[in-house]
């Protein structure tokens, strides 16, 4: 299953919006907003002077002095603006590495977070004296400033190598169990068209939440746009499914995707990822999705697998009525199939082709696919065995 590239995919602008809805995100912005205008209005004048300054050695003028920088009370506004536009744009950079900082915590496994405190907590008590031998010592301000900052987060990194490479054997990691589920489950696009989900969601089968990621939407909107006719109807069906889904159960619909930073292209790929960092499960019929979240420890729920487990279970020697609709593909042989489309194949049944038979079933095979059940006409002379009866 490819990826088709969005068509609209939000610009930067909506994404910053997007980031500060929240009243500390605004605060935020503002506080840098006024910083860094100050910083422009107050400071401006020494940096314009120095580029007028390199502007005078390439344009001629008749002033003495060179091409001057004009001093005014009036050239702070335009340098205030200029300063609150970078501090947006510094201020919305900055809140979005919290958001995804913050994520990235609240993903991690609570031994993770008291690894990473103690390691940064050790990593002080480390370099606390080898600061105090350096107070010491006469170095230039920038190059004392480089040392402190070089060693602490030197002997920070090296606290947190050593703590991460003895995880196994740490306290808090000793009672750590599986990966922490939240019930979400996450519909791919192949089901949502299948169809079958909404009905075993009404059937009660899906409990929690229901949620569609942005991409799988896009996805199914570009196979409903597309210029072939049968990709055309499956993906206008499958938006026909979420309407209804939407409508009648707790689904929701690209919220939970920034959950999952730097998401790959390919829509399996990214299901598997959203999946892992929500914590949630995939409902799918695609075997190769299955395969492939399986082996990253993530629950799949295959509506394949539930329609197999749902097929009748039959028993060697039991007898059924059965209509025989066509002939097998080894000689003699005759075909019919169970109320839920298992086929039956009857022995010596190429006779009673259209006929309604009772037969005995004389193996069960069970496949990938299902179960192929053998069986054979039963002799009028056989004693009685319990019967089944099925009108195919």
């Amino acid at each position: 299953m490819s990826a088709p590239e969005p068509r609209n995919a939000p610009s930067r602008t909506s994404r910053l919006l997007v980031s500060v809805r929240s009243r500390g995100g605004l605060v935020f912005l503002i506080g840098f907003a006024i910083f860094f205008g100050g910083i422009f209005a107050t400071g401006g004048a020494p940096i314009m002077d120095s580029l007028y300054g390199l502007l005078s050695n390439f344009v001629k003028t008749d002033d003495p002095r060179g091409f001057r920088y004009p001093r005014s009370s009036e050239w702070a506004v335009p340098l205030a603006g200029l300063g609150v536009i970078v501090g947006i744009l510094v201020g919305g950079r900055f809140i979005r590495f919290l958001e995804v900082l913050g994520l990235r915590w609240d993903r991690m496994d609570t031994g993770d977070k008291v690894t990473a405190l103690v390691g940064v907590f050790g990593g002080l008590v480390a370099a606390a004296p080898l600061l105090q031998v350096l107070s010491f010592v006469n170095f230039d301000s920038y190059v004392r400033v480089g040392l402190y900052i070089g060693i602490t987060l030197g002997l920070v990194s090296l606290s947190l190598y050593g703590l991460q490479s003895m995880a196994d054997v740490l306290p808090w990691n000793r009672t750590r169990g599986r990966a922490r589920r939240t019930g979400i489950k996450i519909l791919d696009t192949n089901v949502i068209i299948d169809g079958r989900v909404y009905d075993i969601a009404r059937a009660g089968f899906l409990e929690g939440q229901l949620y569609v990621p942005q991409f799988v939407l896009e996805e199914l909107q570009y196979i409903a746009d597309s210029s072939d006719a049968l990709k055309r109807q499956r993906g206008r069906r499958g938006l026909e499914v979420l309407r209804h889904m939407q409508g009648e159960f707790n689904l929701e619909i690209g919220k939970l995707d920034l959950r999952a930073s730097e998401m790959p292209k390919e829509v399996d790929a990214r299901l598997v990822k959203l999946a892992s960092a929500l914590g949630a499960d995939i409902v799918t019929n695609d075997f190769n999705l299955n395969r492939v979240a399986s082996l990253q420890n993530i629950r799949v729920l295959s509506l394949n697998d539930l329609a197999l487990a749902l097929r009748t279970n039959v028993l060697p020697q039991e007898t059924m009525t059965l209509k025989i609709i066509r002939e097998g593909n080894q000689i003699g042989q005759g075909v019919g199939y169970l109320d839920d489309g298992t086929m039956v194949v009857v022995e010596n049944g190429a006779g009673h082709v259209g006929d309604t038979a009772e037969v005995t079933v004389s193996q069960v095979i069970q496949t990938e696919r299902g179960k192929m059940i053998f069986a054979e006409i039963e002799g009028l002379d056989e004693p009685p065995r319990r019967k089944r009866h099925r009108h195919g």
